[in-house]
């Protein structure tokens, strides 16, 4: 039976962008398995068991849940105001939002530190608040990238509930606020649980603005990326690649639950 020269085509095409597909995810599956297979298990077992690394993800865990948690508490009614009410230079409100995720991270942790050295910041540091070279920095250095992320994310969520179920609430007597939390947010939660979900993975995996803010010091402000430059730097490649592969294992777990609760990473 002759095959069209349309239906080749077809096949070709169909052959070429699934081959290529395939190809690039072989070589991330390659990438992982180097991680995973490359120190011997011994090696790796008192890497995961040693003081630093125990230390290490106590305060990733510790500084990422408080930066998740002042990043939903910020995120969720901005997200809710940013995709309900109008305002003025939407397009500029939207691309300042939007920096922090653009910007390179590096620009990010350089805008915080000399933040602290304008009159501002000086005075906040006189009130005893204290973010340079300290765990707050840490938290703040998340919070930077942490909270623009979960802004997008939460507005992404709000935008897919129709305004028409919260005015078909407020028209049988709710108020703005009581249909906000008795129709919207619980229409919304699983892509908000998503985008939280994901804020925390990024806030655990931050490490630019936190090595220039808090600095890279053994045991005070040693989060798991900053784990790895140093032990990296000095040679001590278990560590690293024990550090390495837990932040594998939660950005793969974090991405799979906030693909199954429907969430969207794209920007609106």
């Amino acid at each position: 039976m002759k095959v069209s020269s349309a239906r080749r085509k077809e096949l070709f095409f169909q052959t070429t962008t699934s081959s290529l597909l395939f190809i690039y995810l072989f070589y991330v599956i390659a990438l992982i398995l180097a991680d995973a297979i490359y120190p011997k298990l011994g090696d790796l077992w008192r890497a995961f068991r040693s003081e630093e690394m125990l230390f290490a993800i106590k305060l990733s865990i510790i500084t990422s849940l408080v930066t998740t948690f002042i990043s939903a508490l910020i995120a969720i009614p901005s997200a809710y105001a940013l995709s309900r009410f109008r305002f003025p230079l939407p397009t500029l409100i939207d691309t300042i939002l939007d920096l922090p995720i653009v910007l390179p991270p590096l620009v990010a942790g350089i805008s915080i530190l000399v933040f602290f050295d304008t009159a501002l910041g000086r005075w906040i540091e006189k009130l005893g608040i204290h973010f340079v070279h300290t765990t707050y920095g840490i938290i703040l250095a998340q919070f930077t990238i942490a909270a623009a992320f979960a802004v997008r994310a939460c507005k992404a969520a709000f935008d897919d509930v129709s305004p028409r179920y919260e005015d078909v609430a407020r028209s049988l007597g709710c108020s703005r606020p009581l249909a906000f939390w008795k129709v919207t947010l619980p229409l919304a939660k699983n892509g908000i649980i998503a985008g939280i979900i994901m804020t925390w993975a990024r806030a655990m995996g931050e490490f630019a603005p936190i090595i220039i803010v808090a600095g890279a010091t053994p045991l005070k402000t040693e989060v798991l990326p900053i784990a790895i430059f140093m032990n990296l730097s000095i040679g001590n490649i278990e560590i690293a690649l024990a550090a390495t592969l837990i932040l594998v294992f939660i950005s793969f777990i974090t991405l799979l639950l906030f693909k199954l609760l429907g969430g969207k990473l794209y920007l609106r």
